[in-house]
Formats: structure tokens, C-alpha cells, sequence
């Protein structure tokens, strides 16, 4: 059964005139391009200046997109893909390999989805934008995947004037949700700010008996204490409250062998189960000017996380005529995880023969908590699946036993500059130094990696005012949790990413541009032990290292204003993921990928459209054919204060897995669904 696994332009102003609340918002641009992002060095760069491919999903894509959650920014961006392991649980991948590394307000923050406690279930309503690199990140994650980055910006009080809005949707199953955020000076003079955003949501879903209810909460103060100093802090709560939770998937294939094919509505949740989880985040920094531009930032944050729940996994292969053959295995578990963040750092811009050049030191401190606890007890056989109501009776679980302990923690201090070769040259240049340690004190057993370097390379040419091409390298380092046959940790991943590629800006710098080609090599990245040996003791399979495996593709995307009424997002990426003996590795991720999202506003009209495409996927014999979906979306603006808007996603109802061979399950993506908004601003 599937057990539990464990910004804003460079500020070039004087002392005295920093303007400390200048914006640094997608929220007040209403385009689909973001001027500038630090998630991939630190440093504050435009697309054109960064040596790697980056993607960012503003403020008005994620209102054009009705976008919600991270799965949904993760379905816009090229070179992403999403799939889903039950009605809970979703997990990313880029470039062939899995997203581990996500950020919030550039601080790296570490989430574990088998042990989910509803971190990936975050919602979009307290961010600003959503910031993605792809390729290697480990300059500033340390330990990581060569996939990708996601850094969620969260929304801060800019506004020195009382301003807001207020949201209310309805939709597809019963969802209804009502938003509100609001902005206002606490002081006459604006040097004191706050907001408040909060929403309430109550849906179901097209998947039988499943309903949840959902709370958003976020204050946060931003302070003008000097010319030169600004204070933030902050709190953020989620509480999620599904029922009729699902553990797992559909069978995908009957006992003879053959494919099954279920309506979209079919689950194995029985009604009493459910996996609810809270997520509460505290968060403070200071940010100071010096003479000459030299910024210091020092940050805090606390992310407590839990989960309760309770469970049913069903298991085997039906009947095709009787629907028998079924049985099931409650579980009951009971997590808790809590992080402990410190960022600081110091930017230093100076000149040197005649030309700019900037220099940054900083150093990061994660340490990360986590328990859990659990039960389990079979239930024995579920009798027909065919006539499977959810009405089974909730099994009488023993007492939940400790079954994680484990305490992580990762200093990195890292050094990189942006370096002026010449007027059209700029090299940017870093490396981190990273101490990574893990105690597991349930085995009584600590492992770790002490002063692991990492370098980053980055080399830009500035062909004329529209274009740039750019060569960068970093290496890649990530420990495993993964064990053999033996029970033995694997050795970390170690690996190389090289990128190459070219970027443009047009259209008076509102349109972005790039093509990027990536070739990563990578040593020991763990695979499914194909003799299907188990980790002593325990019901999961093992690992085994895989040498020589190889990712090399492209990517190219568009992303901004074509004029001032016509929004576009459209990229297309493409790659090979394979051992060393021309074996694809996680052929369930898809190697081929193309999305649109397009706007067009006529008057007080914005009518828009999507399309995704993906190519067949494939894992433990289980095929998803080619497929693509199509979203619309028309919006209308009544006055200056009023607007409605109407969403539909896959709009031709295309029937699909969302995720194929996990545990040899199936679990389909979302039919056609309508979501109408409507907005008041103030």
C-alpha cells in the first residue's frame, strides 16, 4: 500500500531617498510579465539578466486563471507537470525529476508530500506571484533537485492609501468561496501599513462523497521606521477540513489483465475518512540601507504544520464481472512538522573601472522537526466494488504508535557577484558552502554532509537592446531518504547542469522572450528496486542507485503584453530523461508539453483562452495517451469597483488520468467545471 515518506528592480538611489515602499507588487502592473525576480541568485535581475530559465505567474494570471493552489500555478508554467496521488496529495516535476525545493519570500522552506500536512495545498490568496527557476537551484536551496524552484511572494501593504476588495465565487459542486483583502495606513503619514487578506471555501467535488471546507487567514504590518530601514511582520493560518477522503487510486486493471474504465466520479473513500490538516506561518525581517547602496536583510519565520487523519486504502484487482477480489486497510495517523528559518544577507554595489558590479554574502538556517504517529487495521475483503456506497464500517483501531522522529537541519553560506566583463559582458559568479544533517531518532541514527560545495556559473552577452544569450553551470547535491534491500541510506545525488540559451525583450520591454537548452547529468538518483525487494521491516520497496542518468531537452516560452489590451503565456518544452543503459527513468512525467493562456480586452470586455497539451505517459505498464484540454474565460467590468468574470476548465469534458501507475492505481483529472466571481473593489 502507499506508505508515508518521509523583488524589485536594483535600487540605485542615494542615501535619504530610498524609497522603501516602492513597488515591488505584479498586483499594480495588470500584465503577465514581472520586471525583475532574485529567486535564482539572490540578486535582483531582469529575465534577460538571469542565466537560467525563469518563469513568473503574476498577480493578473493568477485572477485571469482562477488559479488557487500551487498545482494550478504548476499546470500554467512551462516545462512543469502535475500529478496527482489522491484527493490530498499532488506532486511536481520538471526536466524528468520531482520539485523539492520551494521558497516563500525567496527563504527556502522544506515539504515533504508523502507526509503531507498541506503545505502543496497552499492557497494563492495571500501571494502576490508565484516565481519559478528551472534547472539547478543549489546556490540558494543547497540541498536539491535539478528540476525546479518555486518561490510563492507573498502579498505585502504597499498602499499608503485605504483600499481592497471583495470576492465571491460560486461553482461546479456546490463550491462557493468568499475572499477579502484589505490594505490601510496605520499612521497619517504612511510609514505604518497593514493588510489583511482572508478567505472561507465549502465545496464538494466530482469525486463521490468528498467535501472540504477551507480557512484562510493573513495580517501582515510593513514599516517605514527610518528613510533607510523597513520592518515586516506577519502571520498566515490555513485550515483545510476535507471529508470523504481518498487514499490512493482506482484499480487500473481487472484481475484478467484487462484495462478498467471508471466513471470519474468513482473513489475508494469510504465517508467517514478524512485528512485535515492546519498550516500557521510567523514571519518577521528588517531590511536596512547603507552609504552607497549596500542593503542588509535579516529574516525569521516559523512554519508549524500538522495533520490528522484517517484512512482507507483498498488494494487488488476486481472481478470484470463480479467487481470481488478487493480488500482494504485502514490507517490512522497523526503528524506534526515544524520549521525554523534564519536568512541573512548583504548586497554590495560598487564600481570598478567604470562599470558596476555587485557583490552578495549571505548564510541560511533551516531546522526542521517532525513526528508522526499511526495505526493500522485491516478491514479484510470490501465484498463487490461494483456496489462499493462508502456506507463501510470505520475499523477499531489500536493505539497510534511513533513511527517517524527525525530532526533536519542545513546551514549554507554562500558568496556570489554580478560582475561587469564590459559594457555587454556580465559574469555571475557564486558558490555555497552546506552543512546538512539528519537525525533519525526513532533508529537511533544520524547521517550527514558537511561542508559540501556548490558552485554556480553564469556567463551573459547582451547582443544589442532586445536580445541576450547566456551559458551557465551549477552543480547538484541532495541527499536521499530512500534505502536499499539492506535498509542502508543511498549515497546523496551528485550531479552536473549545464544551460544554454538565448533571451528577448519587445514591444518597449512588456514582452519576454527565451529559448533555453539544459543537459544535466546525474549519479545515484534512487529508482524502484527492479526485483521489488522490500526495506526490512517494513511494506515499502526498496531502492537502488541509478548511475548515468541523463536529462537533456529545450524550452522556449513567450510571456508579457503584445500590446496594452493583449496578455500571453505560451511555452513549449521538451526532453529525454535515461540511465546509462538508455532506460527512461520517471516515465510517468511527460516528456513533451505545450500551454496557452491568452487575453484580449475590448472595451470593458477581457475574453481569454487556454490550451494544454501533453504527450503519453507511462508507468508499471499503465499508458496515458496524448492528450489536451481547453479553458475559457470572459470577464466584464461593470464600473471602476465591479466586475464578474466566468471560468470553465476543460471545457470539452476530455477524460484523462491525472496520474497513472502509482501503486499500479489510476486517478482522473477534473471534468468540465464552471466557476463564476464576482469582485468588488474599493
Amino acid at each position: 500500500m502507499p506508505v508515508f515518506a518521509d523583488s524589485t528592480k536594483q535600487n540605485n538611489k542615494s542615501l535619504g531617498t530610498v524609497d522603501v515602499v516602492s513597488s515591488s507588487d505584479s498586483e499594480s502592473t495588470n500584465s503577465y510579465k514581472f520586471d525583475s525576480m532574485n529567486t535564482a541568485t539572490r540578486l535582483n535581475l531582469s529575465s534577460k539578466e538571469t542565466p537560467q530559465s525563469i518563469s513568473v505567474v503574476t498577480n493578473e494570471q493568477i485572477n485571469d486563471m482562477a488559479m488557487e493552489s500551487i498545482s494550478d500555478v504548476v499546470k500554467s508554467v512551462v516545462g512543469l507537470s502535475s500529478t496527482t496521488s489522491d484527493s490530498e496529495r499532488s506532486s511536481f516535476s520538471a526536466r524528468g525529476f520531482d520539485i523539492s525545493n520551494y521558497q516563500i519570500d525567496g527563504v527556502a522552506v522544506s515539504w515533504v508530500g508523502g507526509y503531507n500536512t498541506g503545505e502543496t495545498q497552499q492557497d494563492l490568496t495571500i501571494y502576490d506571484r508565484v516565481e519559478v527557476v528551472r534547472g539547478a537551484n543549489g546556490l540558494i536551496s543547497g540541498a536539491g533537485d535539478p528540476s525546479a524552484a518555486i518561490n510563492l511572494v507573498r502579498k505585502h501593504a504597499n498602499s499608503k492609501e485605504f483600499k481592497g476588495n471583495i470576492t465571491l465565487q460560486g461553482g461546479s459542486w456546490d463550491k462557493y468561496k468568499a475572499s477579502l483583502d484589505v490594505s490601510t495606513p496605520l499612521t497619517k503619514d504612511g510609514k505604518v501599513r497593514a493588510r489583511i487578506a482572508a478567505s472561507y471555501e465549502d465545496r464538494e467535488s466530482f469525486e463521490d462523497y468528498y467535501k472540504n471546507k477551507k480557512t484562510v487567514l493573513y495580517g501582515v504590518i510593513d514599516a517605514d521606521i527610518s528613510d533607510n530601514t523597513r520592518v515586516s511582520l506577519g502571520t498566515s493560518y490555513q485550515d483545510n477540513n476535507p471529508k470523504g477522503s481518498m487514499w490512493g487510486g482506482l484499480p487500473s486493471k481487472y484481475s484478467n489483465g484487462t484495462k478498467t474504465n471508471w466513471d470519474r466520479s468513482d473513489t475508494t473513500a469510504p465517508k467517514w475518512s478524512y485528512w485535515a490538516s492546519k498550516n500557521k506561518n510567523y514571519f518577521a525581517n528588517i531590511e536596512h540601507y547603507f552609504e552607497n547602496n549596500i542593503k542588509l536583510y535579516a529574516g525569521y519565520s516559523r512554519i508549524d504544520s500538522s495533520a490528522d487523519l484517517k484512512l482507507l486504502y483498498l488494494y487488488g484487482n476486481p472481478d470484470k464481472t463480479t467487481g470481488l477480489g478487493m480488500g482494504g486497510s485502514g490507517y490512522k495517523g497523526d503528524f506534526s512538522r515544524v520549521q525554523d528559518n534564519i536568512d541573512i544577507y548583504a548586497s554590495i554595489p560598487f564600481e570598478l573601472g567604470s562599470l558596476d558590479h555587485e557583490l552578495l554574502i549571505g548564510t541560511m538556517y533551516n531546522k526542521q522537526k517532525f513526528k508522526a504517529y499511526s495505526a493500522s487495521k485491516s478491514v479484510g475483503s470490501i465484498g463487490s466494488f461494483f456496489d462499493w456506497d462508502g456506507n463501510i464500517q470505520s475499523p477499531d483501531f489500536p493505539k497510534m504508535n511513533l513511527v517517524g522522529d527525525t530532526v533536519t537541519k542545513q546551514l549554507g553560506t554562500y558568496l556570489v557577484g554580478r560582475f561587469s566583463l564590459s559594457d555587454n559582458l556580465k559574469l555571475i559568479a557564486g558558490t555555497r558552502l552546506t552543512n546538512w544533517e539528519k537525525e533519525d531518532r526513532l533508529k537511533d541514527f544520524t547521517y550527514d554532509h558537511d561542508n559540501v560545495v556548490t558552485p554556480y556559473a553564469g556567463l551573459i552577452y547582451n547582443i544589442n537592446e532586445d536580445f541576450s544569450t547566456y551559458v551557465s553551470y551549477t552543480d547538484i547535491f541532495k541527499p536521499q531518504d530512500n534505502q536499499d534491500s539492506s535498509g542502508n541510506y543511498l549515497d546523496p545525488i551528485e550531479g552536473k547542469s549545464y544551460e544554454v540559451g538565448i533571451k528577448g525583450e519587445f514591444f518597449d520591454d512588456k514582452l519576454n522572450a527565451s529559448f533555453a537548452i539544459f543537459r544535466i547529468e546525474q549519479d545515484k538518483l534512487a529508482q524502484t528496486d527492479p526485483s521489488g525487494a522490500l526495506i526490512p521491516g517494513t511494506t515499502t520497496v526498496a531502492s537502488v542507485a541509478a548511475e548515468g542518468t541523463t536529462s537533456k531537452g529545450f524550452e522556449v516560452e513567450l510571456n508579457g503584453e503584445i500590446t496594452d489590451n493583449w496578455n500571453l503565456s505560451v511555452g513549449y518544452s521538451q526532453f529525454q530523461a535515461k540511465d546509462a543503459n538508455d532506460n527512461e527513468v520517471n516515465s510517468n512525467h511527460p516528456r513533451k508539453t505545450f500551454k496557452l493562456f491568452t487575453k484580449y480586452k475590448i472595451d470593458k470586455l477581457s475574453l481569454a483562452g487556454g490550451l494544454n497539451w501533453q504527450r503519453q505517459t507511462n508507468l508499471n505498464g499503465i499508458y496515458q495517451e496524448a492528450y489536451s484540454t481547453v479553458d475559457l474565460m470572459a470577464k466584464y467590468q461593470f464600473n471602476k469597483n465591479l466586475s464578474a468574470q466566468l471560468n470553465i476548465d476543460n471545457l470539452f469534458d476530455k477524460k484523462y488520468y491525472s496520474n497513472v501507475g502509482f501503486y499500479s492505481q489510476v486517478a482522473y483529472g477534473t471534468p468540465r467545471s464552471a466557476l463564476v466571481t464576482l469582485k468588488y473593489s474599493f
